[in-house]
């Protein structure tokens, strides 16, 4: 557990489950992704694990990234620490599973559509609203054409939509959708399914199954990332729209 709390890990039966703990919302700071890229770099690396469960404490999955940390002054640093997250997710061979039980948005979207397993409670909600603030989401950018083609990967991160798990879980974003009452539970009978399992096969098999797609995720991340770093942040509106919700205050776009 990190020393403010913010992340847990719990490890039994070759699955660990890594729990964020920054209630009601679960926002991203760098703090936070601090703490979780150090954890990663131990589970990542053990090769007696085979899934990794992603879930959250309050009432959101997660909100997303702290837009504070998207200033001017923060968001280089900002971008690398959390994208270095999901280069470390991509690099375990490792089952990673979200169990989503609310709200993920903005880069609480990307880390459970990151993941290759989402279970998500029938309350639960996915959007990537980050275009309202004119940026955009650079890890959705790279995952959700492949998952959901690229008709409903545009309405997502280029119209900003929210949707449901229901619409989510039709168009191949969530593997399964569990009624509320019964969500822990249906997790816990999904994960004693994987118990079942050898798992340095499991972990072969994953690795198998993602060897192209992987690295197709990351080279289209990597040139996402340079797009947000060298065009994105130099455009007026980008830093207005930033400035306009960390003020509490309505955007005035230049368009430019």
């Amino acid at each position: 557990m990190s020393d403010d709390g913010h992340i847990r890990l719990g490890m039994e039966d070759g699955i660990a489950t890594v729990t964020l703990n920054r209630p009601p919302l679960n926002v991203l700071d760098m703090s936070l992704m601090a703490e979780f890229n150090a954890l990663l770099e131990t589970v990542v690396s053990d090769e007696g694990v085979a899934a990794i469960v992603i879930r959250a404490e309050g009432k959101a999955f997660s909100a997303g990234v702290d837009v504070a940390d998207h200033t001017a002054d923060k968001v280089g640093e900002m971008i690398l620490l959390f994208h270095d997250i999901f280069r470390k997710l991509a690099s375990t061979d490792a089952l990673t599973i979200a169990a989503v039980h609310g709200a993920a948005l903005g880069g609480g979207c990307e880390l459970a559509c990151f993941c290759d397993i989402v279970l998500a409670s029938d309350r639960a909600k996915f959007g990537q609203p980050e275009v309202q603030l004119a940026v955009f989401p650079p890890v959705a950018a790279s995952v959700l054409p492949g998952q959901v083609g690229i008709k409903k990967a545009i309405e997502l991160n280029v119209l900003g939509r929210t949707i449901d798990a229901g619409e989510a879980h039709r168009i191949g974003m969530v593997n399964a959708v569990y009624a509320r009452e019964e969500f822990e539970s249906s997790v816990d009978a999904y994960l004693g399914e994987i118990r079942k399992l050898s798992r340095p096969v499991v972990r072969l098999a994953k690795r198998a199954t993602c060897l192209v797609s992987r690295e197709q995720v990351l080279e289209h991340l990597e040139r996402a990332e340079a797009l947000y770093l060298g065009e994105l942040m130099e455009l007026a509106d980008a830093h207005e729209g930033i400035a306009a919700f960390v003020e509490r205050r309505p955007a005035v776009w230049q368009h430019a």
